[in-house]
């Protein structure tokens, strides 16, 4: 009888590395539904579009878990109410199995669909470093026929900005005649530190003019829109993954140690929001999803 031969070395290394890229993206996945980059039903849709995917390949017990609020005891109950088997991948789920968890999805984490009635006025906003500026000032320089709204804030500027252009910087005391006088159609005091703001007349003008207006403002600002103009388009920016999101806020250089943790620490509660708008776009390249949000706003 022949020697069973084993496998070569190089072999056994290349598997490995595969077993160990594949955990890392299932590690991101999880924390990217912790965190709510991605919402459940996203990450199911996924493993069942691609089942040989890190997704697919995911158990039902570490899906659940990763879900906020959802400790051990909650998932055993959950999977014991839906008939799974704690050992079933996300891909390997039956017909039925699959109907009943996302059916207990959808009851717990309602994804609201866009409102049929919209008007000429579009909101982007998302979680703080996720590149909004990035993708409206994209489109400001591809689509001059969108008026792209200017907001006052009293921080100071960053390199490069210009009053007026980026921004209207003004102190405090000038931002609040602003709210005194009416001229605010929003604003907000971000990160506990500034205050932002939508001058109104500029936008009316734009909007008598039949022009399709952006405003390009944080998760506060968006609900005072909504609430302002229930008509308004509400489009929420996400990052392609939480650990991306990460990268940026610390490569961009702009912040302390300090506010980068208190900006994540924000950024954490506005990704819960993002159920409360009308579309959800991924910045995964500035080009595309500018693309996007222009198709939406027409």
């Amino acid at each position: 009888m022949a020697d069973r031969q084993s496998p070569p070395e190089v072999d056994r290394v290349a598997a490995s590395r595969r077993a160990v890229a594949a955990r890392r993206e299932r590690a991101s996945l999880k924390r990217d539904v912790s965190t709510r980059v991605i919402s459940p039903q996203e990450l199911l849709r996924r493993a069942l579009a691609e089942p040989a995917s890190a997704a697919g390949a995911m158990r039902v017990t570490e899906f659940l878990t990763s879900i906020p609020a959802i400790g051990e005891g909650k998932r055993d109950r959950i999977l014991a109410d839906l008939g799974i088997s704690p050992v079933k991948r996300l891909a390997g789920l039956g017909a039925r199995q699959r109907v009943a968890l996302q059916e207990f999805l959808d009851r717990r984490w309602p994804e609201i669909a866009p409102r049929a009635s919209r008007s000429r006025l579009v909101v982007l906003a998302g979680p703080t470093a996720v590149g909004k500026g990035t993708v409206a000032a994209h489109i400001k320089q591809r689509h001059p026929e969108i008026h792209l709204s200017v907001s006052a804030t009293t921080r100071q500027p960053r390199p490069g900005e210009i009053d007026g252009v980026h921004y209207f910087f003004v102190d405090d005391a000038q931002f609040d005649r602003l709210i005194d006088s009416g001229a605010l159609l929003e604003h907000a005091t971000v990160h506990n530190r500034h205050r932002y703001g939508t001058p109104r007349e500029p936008i009316d003008r734009a909007l008598s003019e039949g022009k399709t207006v952006l405003l390009e403002i944080d998760l506060q600002g968006a609900r005072q829109v909504r609430a302002a103009e229930p008509a308004a388009t509400l489009v929420f920016l996400l990052p392609p993954s939480w650990d991306e999101l990460v990268q940026r806020l610390v490569g961009r250089g702009t912040e302390g140690e300090e506010e980068r943790a208190r900006r994540l620490r924000t950024a954490r509660v506005e990704l819960s929001a993002q159920g409360e708008f009308d579309y959800r776009v991924v910045n995964d390249e500035v080009d595309r999803a500018a693309d996007e949000v222009v198709s939406l706003a027409r």
